[in-house]
């Protein structure tokens, strides 16, 4: 009979023997070793076993108490000195486990706030794993299981004990993940969207190796004098680089200068990054959400009106629906949604965007009067964003100097270094008037969708159906959603985050009322009180917790969405 939950816990001991009488039975018997395990150091709980060596894997919880890990109380006083550690925990873990059948959810160059390894604030350390349960021909292999389970496993976790770590990894681990932390909170007060620190490596090794260019020709990056910032940080102490200012930013510069590579490290500078990643102090503003162009996305009920109105078949662009969006009225769907969502920094690549969302020259202006083109474009849109929502944007431009006209600053990258060139380029702007007229002198109110909470159900014939894809879909219930284009997703554990908090929403704080900023609001509220452990309930993978950026932007790609109503 398989033991239930709230049953006695049973000896490691006892565990090796029951898979040494388990051995060459059927597979699905080993369903009976599911409950709890005490080992001389921890407990292990066997949450949830695979059905069939072909079934997603048995998922295991390992409960080390704080007297056995022994870690300092300096390295877990604070809720980001937590994540810290038990980032850098997991990533041991991985380590020990490596070329075995464990699987341990470590992560990549960025350090979020992952199901797989949690510091309590007394100390204790909560890892949770998966294993491939050994069953050759559908039986089972206990001898192999037990050494697995008795052997392998309590080896790895002993790696974890402090006095097996080497303790100055541990807490320059933990200095780097509070420093980056630290400079990103202190970037409002100092009037910052962006810092780049001196000496940073912002050059990847390619488009699917997210680790540092490394050798010879590596340029590391110097801030320009008049943009140079000096902060003081908790560890670090005194540190310069580049402070980008609120307003309206210009990155220009010849192709393969580094203009993107720039964009691109801003982009993930929402998140910490570990020792040697090179980023370590790239950071931005939490609230910093990168826009492109998305053909063919859906758009649900979105008042897409500051960018696209009088269409000639009189459809209503406040309340605009499409299955089908273009280019630039995708785009237009992206920046309202994040404006929605709280965005106070939008990050634009001209590479990646709808060009005629984002200028009308002058000769077209002659060409094709207003009241002929729908679109307003960006370019006259983006000082009001700022001016009256204190919205900032950065953007990379290398082939329209319109944008010099409402620049507040103008950086070139020139063989990967950043110049100030604000000057050079208002005086060109000057001396090269292009004559043509602001098609905007305002950017209206952001009118705030009430989501049905319904339309968000992820049941599927009884069961809740979420699922990543890697990082660029999400099985939500019947509908996949498409996240190609949300590109500061980093990590399929966090595109699962991202389906649970969908379904945390509906459960809890969408209710046909709410506006989805409130819900949101709620969400992260909770997270902030309650940690990744609000969204598990139930869950038995692995998870790492979505900014409220990407749960909004799945919830407006799910292709059944309903919207109850706006607010103003």
């Amino acid at each position: 009979m398989e033991r239930k939950r709230g049953h006695r816990t049973l000896s490691a001991g006892e565990l090796a023997r029951l898979l040494a009488g388990l051995h060459g039975q059927g597979y699905g018997r080993y369903r009976e070793i599911r409950g709890s395990y005490a080992y001389p150091a921890f407990t292990l709980e066997v949450e949830k076993v695979q059905v069939d060596p072909y079934a997603p894997p048995t998922r295991l919880a390992v409960h080390l108490p704080a007297a056995q890990a022994g870690l300092p109380a300096e390295l877990y006083r604070t809720p980001v000195r937590r994540r810290a550690i038990a980032d850098h925990l997991a990533r041991r873990l991985a380590d020990a486990l490596a070329r075995t059948a464990f699987a341990m959810d470590a992560g990549g160059q960025e350090v979020l706030d992952r199901s797989a390894c949690q510091v309590t604030a007394g100390g204790d350390v909560v890892l949770r794993l998966g294993v491939d349960l050994p069953g050759p021909g559908r039986r089972i292999d206990g001898r192999q299981a037990e050494r697995l389970l008795c052997r392998a496993l309590p080896e790895a976790v002993a790696t974890l004990r402090w006095s097996a770590l080497d303790a100055e990894e541990a807490r320059r681990f933990v200095a780097t993940v509070e420093d980056a932390d630290a400079l990103r909170r202190m970037l409002p007060e100092l009037g910052l969207v962006a810092f780049v620190a001196d000496g940073a490596v912002l050059p990847r090794r390619s488009g699917v190796d997210p680790r540092p260019l490394t050798g010879p020709h590596v340029v590391r990056f110097s801030s320009p004098p008049s943009l140079r910032v000096e902060v003081e940080l908790p560890n670090a102490g005194r540190v310069t680089g580049m402070g980008l200012p609120e307003g309206v930013t210009l990155i220009v510069g010849g192709g393969f200068h580094g203009k993107s590579t720039l964009l691109r490290a801003l982009e993930y500078g929402v998140y910490d990054h570990v020792p040697g990643d090179g980023r370590e102090l790239v950071v931005t503003r939490y609230e910093t959400v990168k826009i492109r162009a998305e053909d063919g996305r859906q758009v649900t009920r979105t008042d897409v009106s500051p960018f696209v109105a009088g269409l000639p078949t009189g459809e209503d662009t406040a309340d605009f629906s499409t299955p089908n969006a273009s280019g630039s009225t995708s785009q237009a769907a992206n920046i309202v949604e994040a404006l929605e969502a709280g965005a106070r920094v939008l990050l634009v690549d001209e590479d990646t965007a709808a060009t005629n969302l984002m200028i009308r020259d002058a000769r077209m202006q002659e060409l094709v009067a207003k009241e002929r083109e729908p679109l307003t474009p960006f370019v006259d849109l983006v000082q009001p964003l700022y001016a009256e929502h204190g919205v900032s944007t950065v953007l990379v431009m290398g082939g329209s100097g319109d944008y010099f006209d409402v620049a507040d600053k103008v950086v070139i990258m020139d063989a990967f270094q950043p110049r100030d060139v604000t000057a050079d380029a208002r005086a060109i702007a000057e001396r090269h008037r292009t004559g043509r007229v602001s098609e905007a002198k305002r950017f209206p109110a952001i009118r705030h969708r009430v989501p049905d909470p319904d339309s968000l159900d992820p049941v599927v014939r009884g069961k809740s159906k979420i699922k990543a894809r890697g990082t660029d879909a999400l099985q939500y219930g019947d509908a996949h959603i498409d996240l190609g284009a949300v590109e500061q997703l980093v990590d399929p554990s966090q595109v699962t985050g991202v389906g649970l908090a969908l379904a945390r929403l509906r459960d809890r704080f969408l209710d046909g009322r709410r506006t989805l900023a409130e819900a949101l609001d709620r969400l992260e509220a909770e997270l902030a009180s309650s940690g990744i452990d609000a969204l598990r309930a139930g869950y038995a993978g692995d998870l790492a917790a979505p900014r409220r950026f990407e749960v909004a932007a799945a919830l407006n790609r799910l292709r059944g969405l309903r919207i109850a109503g706006f607010r103003e």
